[in-house]
């Protein structure tokens, strides 16, 4: 571990823009068509009981990262296997918001950029961010979370007077019953992006006066603000241009129109997504940087930065052949083979036996007293 620490409120910012940074731009458990919003609200609840589950973990090992305490519960050669998975997944989530984010650019702004390019510069500023540390990271994160509530709040109001929303496009409610979106949200949006606040079980040891309300809450407005926006897109463009829509907010913002004037607002999107992006590649990075430092044994975390960041830089551009590939492969075969067992299953087995060792260990410490 470096030498840091981080206050509450920023790993509240933290926590929040790692979630909704690119969880708003994807068209989130459309398939549950009008009801995507209620899909959102259950799996942020799933979300909240995962994360108590992490929290607990932390409670057990408090000055220990994810890589360092997973050998001590299984021990030492399968432990380590297990870390080493840990750390590609957050490599691998690492590589696949980078390429999210390089196949919007390239999309809406940079048409005749290779995406090599797109991805290298921003690249080169999260591994110069993740090299000053966690606490250059954490600070960026309180400095960026007031100009995304800025965005998200002015275009709010641009939305409401342009009178582009469509109450009626979100009726019936319920129109499948509860099934479909309770299926939904079990098998995506518990996992994207609540379930992926495991990776900071690698930062939660950097953090001053820990209390499990700052994760909850970061959860519950992240969820709430996803329900919002999901409301917002199906409201002004219906179900069916949602679903068919790559970035389904970035359409919605097009529409914008105030007064024959104020329109064209696709730069304020743009500049809120890539803050979005910085900020999650930035803490997957850093777990994989920091990660790989304990793991091996390595005296400098600094100085894996950049080999590091270049690997991820390659493997970005090789996840997929385009970007309807990259997501449909992350719908329908990322959750099965690894969000369900890193994300559910590994931190489930982990707790169960942390319980039963802590308990043995407390029991022979208390008849040690006794003696």
């Amino acid at each position: 571990m470096e030498k840091a620490k981080i206050s509450g409120s920023q790993l509240f910012t933290l926590m929040m823009l790692f979630e909704f940074g690119s969880a708003f731009l994807l068209p989130v458990a459309i398939e549950a068509k009008q009801d995507a919003w209620l899909s959102i609200m259950f799996g942020m609840i799933g979300g909240g009981l995962l994360f108590l589950i992490y929290y607990q973990l932390y409670r057990y090992y408090p000055d220990l990262l994810l890589v360092e305490f997973i050998p001590k519960i299984m021990g030492k050669w399968i432990g380590r296997f297990f870390s080493f998975l840990y750390i590609f997944y957050f490599a691998n989530l690492a590589a696949r918001v980078i390429r999210d984010f390089g196949d919007m650019l390239l999309t809406f702004a940079y048409p005749d950029t290779p995406l090599f390019i797109v991805n290298a510069l921003l690249m080169f500023v999260v591994i110069y961010t993740v090299s000053k540390g966690i606490e250059v990271l954490a600070r960026s994160s309180q400095l960026l979370f007031m100009l995304i509530y800025l965005f998200a709040i002015s275009g709010f109001i641009l939305i409401v007077c342009s009178g582009l929303i469509d109450l009626d496009n979100l009726q019936p409610v319920l129109e499948e019953g509860i099934g479909l979106p309770l299926k939904i949200a079990l098998t995506q949006n518990i996992y994207f992006p609540f379930g992926e606040m495991v990776v900071f079980l690698i930062i939660l040891p950097y953090v001053k006066n820990m209390n499990k309300g700052i994760g909850l809450s970061a959860i519950g407005l992240t969820g709430i603000n996803l329900m919002i926006t999901m409301l917002i897109n199906v409201s002004v463009l219906g179900v069916s241009l949602t679903a068919r829509s790559q970035f389904p907010l970035l359409s919605t913002v097009q529409s914008i129109q105030v007064a024959d004037f104020l329109e064209r607002l696709d730069v304020f999107f743009m500049l809120a997504a890539v803050i979005g992006g910085f900020i999650r590649i930035s803490v997957f990075f850093y777990a994989v940087v920091i990660g790989t430092t304990n793991l091996f044994k390595i005296k400098s975390s600094s100085s894996l930065c950049y080999p590091l960041g270049f690997v991820i830089l390659l493997y970005s551009l090789s996840l997929a052949n385009n970007y309807e590939e990259l997501v449909q492969e992350g719908i329908k075969t990322l959750p099965f083979y690894l969000d369900i067992p890193l994300q559910v299953i590994v931190p489930l087995l982990l707790l169960i036996v942390a319980f039963f060792r802590n308990r043995a260990r407390i029991k022979k410490s208390e008849s040690t007293l006794v003696e």
